[in-house]
């Protein structure tokens, strides 16, 4: 009886219903009911790597960084390389406060998918706080300097202590107790300073808990009250030690003190930093070169990215041992700033460059960086044959299943606008097979826009409405209600298309039928009386022209072709046949 209520009690729907439900809710911030319906639809599809990402992410947002990781892990059992479970891994780990083992695997996703952003925060972020946990290598510096006599009189009080006659350092250690007794009040000023305006929550929790009348009762959601406050005391804890490993004190009064300082001041040190760390001083300007051309100010990523290739250009290769590489990054950036200005000429020259340098120095992810990059600046100038060209030459060089369906996507595209629809609709399938592979969602809309697109060139109408019908239901179910208009007008335009091919074939025939019957009408067959009379009249007529041969005998040829034409006339119908004529004559 219990086993048949448990069953009634299970899944009631979908699989693809939960997992949406989820992500709305995650959406709108209700984390633990998300939770909820991240883990129904797990108990569907136990093994489903997506909603495993994203409950991960949802333990992430309740501040559950053990079971975020274990459901990351879970995503990876079967593909190691997978980009969401690799990413929720490394922001699990960080979150965890293991800064050395994330950054290994921003690192991973980072060589897997170069393009993807948050790998490349990931490691900023991930060096940053093992920096200000553990100090940077360049920031230590020994000096010998000051008095040092104080080496020798802690070496003498440890002789000292040997000693067992000798009181005195046990009364010191008596008076480190009682200074240690205040302790508590520093570190709530430590906990103070490192949750700032969420210290007050904290105090707030913390009265609730003296309070026994309110913590007997509970809440709406069944929830014991006293759980719900100890729990966010538990949150606030784990995101204070978690502060404290990011960014201890001593590292936040540094910031402070370099934040104090002026503008002048602080270009100086950034030279000298340069010159100091050129490693480092290289990734912060590519970062920020990346991030100005991401928020829309390419002018401004321009600038830094010619200012940083001056200061690199003059440094030597032992400054900086990847040179030809960290160069050719830095002239696709220029390029891609260029080319967000609209200055092609400009940007395919910078483009080139990076090309030449991948292709001198034997740099494989130069080389397809700067091909994609050639077959973007081409497609943008209309020379589709050129980008094409390019394209497919980095295709053997893509590694991820979504590197390749944009390639294939793009492809087809050029070959749609060079007129070559059945290569772009050859295209456009590899290019959904690829996004499928990927599981991405956004991009097996476009591939199947694409196809759509080609096979109305291509004159298939009812493959293209079928085609533009799935589309349609990715953009519904994506909530693109941009690319959901734009759908349906292309949806209505192919349907009208249709009806006036089936309007204009039925016209014809139509008209084939009453030429059919007007030709019927223009000739038409002697009724039985008529033709009788007709054939008398002939007749008689005949026997005359007898008559006239027998009289006039050398007249008979110049005057039977006058005798026929009144007679057809005179008649109204068609003549009679000659042996038909013939054989009255002899009678």
């Amino acid at each position: 009886m219990y086993d048949e209520e448990e069953g009634e009690e299970g899944p009631k729907s979908s699989f693809v219903t939960y997992l949406s439900e989820g992500d709305k809710l995650f959406d709108n911030g209700e984390y633990r009911k998300a939770l909820e319906s991240y883990s129904t639809a797990l108990e569907i599809q136990p093994e489903d790597k997506t909603c495993l990402v994203a409950r991960a992410k949802c333990y992430l947002a309740l501040g559950d960084s053990d079971a975020a990781l274990r459901d990351a892990e879970a995503a990876l059992k079967d593909d190691k390389e997978y980009i969401k479970g690799l990413l929720m891994k490394a922001e699990a780990l960080y979150s965890k406060g293991d800064f050395e083992h994330s950054l290994v695997f921003y690192h991973r996703g980072h060589k897997l998918r170069p393009e993807v952003d948050e790998f490349r925060l990931g490691i900023q972020k991930a060096q940053e706080a093992i920096n200000n946990s553990v100090g940077a290598p360049s920031s230590v510096k020994l000096e010998n300097k000051g008095d040092t006599s104080f080496l020798s009189k802690q070496e003498d009080n440890k002789k000292a202590a040997r000693r067992p006659a000798y009181q005195k350092p046990q009364k010191q250690t008596t008076q480190k107790s009682n200074k240690q007794k205040p302790k508590p009040k520093e570190n709530q000023k430590t906990i103070k300073q490192l949750l700032g305006e969420l210290y007050a929550d904290k105090e707030y929790l913390e009265k609730l808990l003296k309070d026994e009348d309110l913590i007997k009762g509970s809440s709406q959601t069944g929830m014991a009250i006293y759980e719900l406050v100890t729990d966010g005391i538990q949150y606030l804890d784990t995101r204070t030690e978690f502060w404290r490993q990011q960014k201890p004190m001593y590292a936040r009064k540094r910031d402070k003190v370099v934040a104090r300082q002026g503008f002048q001041r602080q270009k100086k040190p950034r030279i000298r930093e340069a010159a100091a760390d050129p490693a480092n001083y290289i990734l912060k300007n590519l970062e920020e070169i990346d991030q100005a051309l991401a928020e829309g100010h390419a002018e401004e990523s321009l600038k830094q990215a010619e200012k940083t290739l001056k200061t690199v250009d003059s440094w030597s290769e032992d400054d900086v041992p990847n040179k030809p590489d960290v160069v050719g990054n830095l002239h696709s950036c220029i390029g891609n700033a260029l080319l967000e200005l609209g200055k092609m000429g400009d940007a395919l020259q910078h483009h080139q460059k990076d090309m030449d340098m991948a292709e001198k120095h034997n740099l494989e992810d130069a080389r397809s960086r700067a091909l994609d990059n050639l077959g973007r600046v081409y497609a943008r100038m209309g020379k589709f044959e050129k980008a094409i060209e390019n394209w497919e030459r980095k295709l053997p060089m893509a590694k991820t299943p979504l590197e390749k369906t944009w390639l294939y996507h793009e492809i087809g595209r050029c070959n749609l606008e060079l007129n070559e629809n059945d290569k772009a609709h050859d295209y456009g399938e590899r290019s959904f097979a690829e996004a499928q592979e990927a599981d991405d969602e956004v991009w097996q809309l476009n591939a199947s826009v694409l196809i759509a697109q080609a096979e109305v060139r291509q004159g298939q109408l009812e493959g293209a409405v079928q085609s533009f019908e799935r589309s349609l239901d990715m953009a519904k179910a994506q909530g693109d209600s941009a690319a959901e208009v734009a759908i349906r007008r292309a949806l209505d335009d192919v349907n009208n298309r249709i009806a006036k091919k089936e309007k204009d074939s039925r016209p014809s025939s139509a008209a084939k039928d009453q030429k059919t019957e007007e030709d019927d009408k223009k000739e038409p067959e002697p009724e039985p009386a008529e033709a009788e009379a007709n054939y008398e009249e002939d007749f008689d007529k005949e026997d005359d022209k007898e008559d006239e041969k027998e009289e006039e005998p050398v007249k008979e040829e110049a005057e039977e072709p006058k005798e026929e034409v009144p007679a057809e006339k005179e008649g109204g119908a068609s003549p009679v046949p000659e042996f038909e004529v013939q054989e009255k004559t002899d009678e």
